[in-house]
């Protein structure tokens, strides 16, 4: 069943990250606000209901893989150095250049919050959902 889900908002952030493809590759925004583009609006829309998802490596795979093919969008190629050539961003460049945590941590986070809330509820109130 989760599994359904983290694939129904891994096309719906796709749908979503193509939407915004243009503005995301564009030389007149600045690099904080595609950022800020990023995270409201495609990564609220991955991440909707993360707090009861259950990730197999494999998904937390695609989803590390998602973000880094959106933040490749958003910095761009670079020229190398040594070849002059024009390259793709290697992984260790992409997260000293987007310095906030990755996508599976912000799901960890997220579900580690949420379960405080259920453990703090009283025993008179039920929690209503998937748990």
């Amino acid at each position: 069943m989760f599994q359904e889900e983290i694939k129904s908002r891994a096309r719906l952030g796709n749908a979503c990250y193509h939407s915004v493809q243009n503005l995301l590759s564009s030389r007149l925004l600045s690099k904080n606000l595609k950022i800020k583009i990023y995270r409201t609006i495609i990564l609220s829309v991955v991440l909707y209901g993360c707090e009861t998802w259950s990730l197999t490596l494999r998904e937390e795979r695609k989803l590390r893989m998602f973000e880094k093919m959106v933040l490749r969008r958003i910095f761009g190629p670079r020229r190398d150095d040594v070849k002059g050539e024009w390259r793709r961003l290697h992984k260790e460049e992409l997260n000293d250049l987007y310095s906030s945590h990755n996508n599976v941590r912000v799901i960890k986070w997220r579900r580690m919050r949420c379960a405080g809330h259920v453990t703090r509820m009283g025993e008179e109130r039920r929690c209503i959902g998937s748990w």
